[in-house]
């Protein structure tokens, strides 16, 4: 079992930037592909990043390449979002998942995560 918790939302302008924080509980953290996937009001959930086990296998949304930065800290049970030249269409709540396989694949698909953390609201300005 994993259990997941999100920091870091908030509201900023366009061309700001936020660095989200995912705070996991479980032994197995440290061998979860973790992802991020976002949902805007009306949408369907969208993918974001993921990143391996060991960080050095990462994946990124199209929509989010170059300006997202996905990391985690095993040693903290944390993986993080950095988000820069973040655009209005960027807004939404982010969720923190995760895995139930141990070094699975960074796959985009939302219903390869088994754990989901409650997520945290991003909001971009113009």
């Amino acid at each position: 079992q994993v259990q997941l918790v999100e920091s870091g939302g908030g509201s900023v302008q366009a061309g700001g930037s936020l660095r989200l924080s995912c705070a996991g509980s479980g032994r197995t953290f440290s061998r979860n592909t973790m992802g991020w996937f976002r949902q805007a009001p009306g949408k369907e959930r969208e993918f974001v990043a993921a990143i391996s086990w060991n960080g050095e296998s990462t994946n990124y949304a199209d929509s989010v390449k170059g300006r997202v930065t996905i990391s985690r800290d095993n040693a903290k049970n944390t993986v993080s979002l950095q988000m820069n030249s973040l655009k209005p269409e960027d807004t939404a709540v982010y969720f923190c998942a995760a895995r139930a396989g141990l070094y699975g694949s960074t796959t985009n698909n939302h219903r390869d995560y088994d754990y989901w953390g409650q997520g945290t609201q991003v909001t971009v300005s113009s």
